[in-house]
């Protein structure tokens, strides 16, 4: 994948705060950062930026865990494996979250 130099730079920013290119299957030719136990698929778009292709999720064996509710609870679940989702958690999925979509300069939803 070829960058342009804003796609660098926004890059660099999040490998200074702490982020890590990583592989996560079935991702591996798009962008995957890490920080801690949460990742975040990034793609390139024309006018230079990065985009949040899929968007943040807790780490589940490595993969991708999908947050659901089971019972009196919620967890994030990849194929069988699941973990609750406990406070810590969700807040260090909150951090992930609100620092990515700071140093990419995308507004937050509402």
């Amino acid at each position: 994948m070829e960058l342009s130099p804003q796609q660098m730079s926004a890059l660099e920013r999040l490998v200074v705060a702490g982020f890590r290119p990583i592989a996560i299957p079935p991702y591996e030719s798009a962008l995957c950062m890490r920080k801690g136990e949460c990742a975040v698929v990034l793609a390139p778009v024309t006018n230079g930026g990065l985009m949040v292709l899929a968007p943040a999720s807790y780490l589940v064996e490595g993969k991708f865990g999908v947050k659901l509710r089971r019972g009196h609870g919620e967890v994030f679940v990849w194929k069988k494996a699941e973990i609750p989702a406990t406070p810590e958690r969700l807040r260090e999925l909150d951090e992930f979250r609100r620092e990515l979509m700071e140093i990419l300069e995308i507004p937050p939803t509402q």
